[in-house]
């Protein structure tokens, strides 16, 4: 019989059959562990693979916008730096959207002509002659100015201005314009108008310290108002256009942010703004590219063949409404998107205060071109023009002194000369 210490030592059948089970358990775990390591290895192998091939992914990305975008970089932020520099006591930094536009152009000289920190901000769309733009943008270069290329849209954009300057002040004249345009594009309107002056906000908001901002609304938001002279006070919930439809609507965004987010905001109500480097879809523009070319020019007439009249506003006045709005719009009161007190909130008409008749207009256009024109009266169609305009200026000249100084007599010279010059006409015929 075996002794205990052989039981011990060797134990019985069953036993050994729980440590064949244990072998087979043991070898069963080893190949689980080993399958298990190698599924990890494999995880840890795909894993590495993605995140290699999203870093390239990005780098790429990143690598494609750098090269095509139109902004950013170590020179580019100089460049916007340099620009935005303020040369007087008390100098403001001012971001103007639109800059390579009509106003924007006039209104960013005489901010860097007083010593103001100036970086403008244009898309060059084509809704007209680009190539004038691109003059205005060469304009502004030669003056120190940096015009960047890029949309109000884009928030990244903004955002990184936001961040390269700590600008004090935002004059937003950037916007699709045009009364009769609208029925061909609408969209172009909302994009601009409405979605654009969003963006815009937003970034203010967000911004440390707020920037106070003034914004070109339209006289058009009056619409079938037929009150005169037009006051601040007036109706404007009868649009008679697109345009003046999204003029309003920002009006009444404008009003939101600062309630909210306590952002500054000037409205200005511009009337008909005219003048040397102009726009060309604009009446006097054309009637005399037109006039030169001996072309016939289409004067619209109201109802019963009454004159259409406009309160035509020369861009020395309006400018220098613009730059009186900056000096007194006040400080945005948030800080970090949050508000933290009452900020000012206005609108203003920016005006001539003396309608003329849009036949007076092209006699003195005739005058100075020493060339009849060929005209051709037709009814006023309904595409969103209305008959008249006219201004009420006493809240702009209360609030920081706005006076028009220049009739149209003088002002329509002044383009006239411009005109001839930046068209190359030598006694009315252009030089070749």
């Amino acid at each position: 019989m075996p002794s205990k210490l052989e039981d011990e030592l060797f134990p019985s059948t069953p036993g050994k059959f729980k440590i064949e089970r244990a072998h087979t358990m043991n070898r069963q775990f080893h190949r689980c562990f080993s399958s298990t390591s190698t599924m990890f290895v494999w995880a840890l192998l795909l894993i590495a693979l993605t995140a290699s091939y999203l870093s390239l992914q990005s780098f790429l990305d990143t690598g494609s916008r750098y090269f095509s975008a139109s902004w950013g970089g170590i020179q580019w932020e100089k460049q916007v730096r340099n620009s935005a520099q303020t040369h007087r006591n008390g100098g403001m930094s001012v971001l103007v959207t639109g800059a390579a536009g009509f106003v924007g152009t006039h209104v960013s000289l005489a901010l860097k002509k007083r010593g103001d920190g100036v970086v403008g901000l244009d898309n060059f769309n084509d809704y007209y002659d680009q190539s004038l733009k691109k003059a205005r943008k060469s304009l502004l270069n030669e003056h120190g100015i940096f015009i960047v290329e890029g949309d109000i849209n884009d928030a990244k954009l903004l955002d990184k201005l936001f961040d390269v300057v700590v600008f004090t002040h935002v004059m937003h004249l950037a916007a699709q314009a045009g009364v009769r345009y609208a029925m061909e594009n609408p969209q172009s309107y909302v994009h601009s108008n409405i979605a654009g002056l969003v963006t815009l906000l937003e970034a203010c908001k967000s911004a440390n310290p707020q920037p106070s901002i003034v914004w070109a609304s339209s006289s058009s938001v009056y619409g079938l108002n037929d009150k005169v002279p037009f006051s601040e006070s007036d109706r404007t919930d009868r649009p008679a256009s697109l345009y003046a439809a999204t003029k309003k609507a920002g009006e009444e965004i404008t009003h939101t942010y600062n309630h909210i987010y306590g952002l500054s905001i000037t409205g200005l109500r511009f009337f008909t703004v005219y003048g040397p480097w102009g726009r060309p879809d604009m009446a006097y523009f054309s009637f005399t590219r037109n006039i030169l070319q001996g072309k016939p020019i289409t004067v619209y007439r109201g109802k019963n063949r009454v004159d259409l009249a406009r309160d035509f506003t020369y861009i020395d006045d309006i400018v220098k409404g613009c730059l009186g709005s900056l000096d007194t719009s006040g400080k945005s009161t948030g800080s970090g998107g949050k508000k933290r007190g009452p900020a000012p909130f206005r609108i203003f008409n920016l005006g001539n205060t003396s309608p003329v008749t849009v036949p007076t207009l092209v006699s003195i256009l005739e005058r100075h071109l020493q060339k009849k024109a060929k005209r051709n009266f037709v009814d006023m169609p309904g595409n969103g023009d209305v008959p008249f305009t006219h201004a009420n200026t006493s809240l702009a000249r209360k609030a920081f002194g706005y006076k028009p100084t220049t009739d149209l007599q003088t002002g329509l010279k002044k383009f006239v000369k411009w005109y001839l010059s930046y068209y190359g006409y030598n006694h009315g015929k252009p030089v070749i």
